[in-house]
């Protein structure tokens, strides 16, 4: 993390220079093939991603060559669901709150303070829950999502402003969020002022005060430096977040039954490599990012949980969401509506 603001952009940002694995040897490549993600090139996604590629190109003994382009070099998140799905793109990732825009219950995972912990998480999300999402994400017909969800990680509130303790200090706060519905459900619920951005104008938007505030894990906040535009951060927690591995249908059907097995694998395996990496990111943070100036502070969750039931959030997004898959969420977080 001794990198600079501007050495991770100028390593991330050319579109004629993505992170491709090569060999030495003369292979015969069946499949070249794309994938694109919104985050830094040092955040663990694309780090394991490469290395995936790597261990991809081996194993199919260079059939498949997958070059890996991250922090948007292949257009915003709405620009790249939108390549995947018409076959321009062929892998991405994208958190299931923004896949919320075309899959309405992908966003079910982050429901405001609705996971308490990791265990909760993972047995939703390798289980029943998760199924569930992937089953409406094959439902559209143009792109599938991988077994294992990958990890982002617990999300928390920075600004440049006042510490965030009770609901009433998120009053009137311009707070940018990714373009998804459930971000500014909530925070609409929560009172704050929700403004959605793509991620790669977050950093700008906040060093002109065009907003004051934003949310994401640790590991984003240090890899994209955002300590360096906000001041405070409130350990908030107040949602999980993850981003599905998907590929385009069409170009995954095309690949032989063999390739097909063995990339599924691989990113499962490369899923749980890179979900430790994070959670440990996202653990040794916050003793990182204070030596750097920011200031911490704890919550008061339960004020939060609170302030959401009376407002009808949990109630409304069961209603949205359903029965059925409103149960399999309670099913491992406990009762919320």
């Amino acid at each position: 993390m001794k990198l600079t603001r501007r050495a991770v952009i100028a390593a991330s940002s050319t579109l004629v220079a993505p992170w491709v694995v090569t060999s030495s040897k003369a292979q015969k490549v069946e499949f070249s093939v794309k994938f694109g993600s919104n985050l830094p090139a040092t955040h663990p996604l694309n780090t394991q991603a490469v290395a995936l590629a790597a261990k991809l190109k081996t194993e199919s003994k260079g059939r498949i060559d997958l070059q890996v382009f991250p922090f948007n070099q292949l257009g915003n998140d709405t620009d790249m669901l939108s390549q995947l799905r018409s076959g321009a793109l062929d892998f991405m990732t994208l958190s299931p709150l923004i896949l919320g825009t075309l899959v309405p219950a992908a966003q079910i995972n982050g429901v405001g303070f609705a996971f308490k912990d990791y265990n909760q998480v993972w047995s939703a999300m390798d289980g029943d829950l998760g199924a569930h999402v992937r089953q409406q994400i094959a439902a559209t017909g143009s792109i599938f999502a991988f077994d294992k969800i990958w990890d982002n990680g617990y999300r928390h509130v920075t600004n440049s402003v006042r510490p965030i303790i009770v609901p009433d200090d998120l009053k009137g706060l311009k707070l940018r969020t990714p373009p998804g519905p459930m971000w500014v459900s909530m925070f609409k619920a929560l009172e704050a002022s929700p403004t959605p951005l793509n991620f790669a104008e977050v950093y700008s938007a906040l060093q002109t005060k065009v907003v004051e505030g934003q949310e994401n894990p640790l590991a984003i906040v240090s890899t994209a430096k955002l300590n360096e535009v906000q001041k405070y951060c409130s350990m908030t927690g107040h949602m999980w977040d993850g981003y599905w591995f998907m590929g385009n249908k069409k170009l995954f059907d095309r690949f032989p039954a063999d390739l097909q097995a063995l990339m599924t694998k691989l990113v499962a395996e490369f899923a749980l490599l890179q979900r430790a990496e994070v959670r440990k990111l996202n653990d040794s943070l916050q003793a990182d990012l204070k030596v750097k100036g920011m200031l911490f502070n704890d919550v008061q969750i339960d004020a939060f949980r609170t302030k959401l039931r009376a407002s009808g959030f949990y109630a409304d997004w069961h209603k949205k969401f359903g029965d059925e898959a409103w149960s399999q969420l309670e099913k491992y977080t406990g009762k919320l509506s």
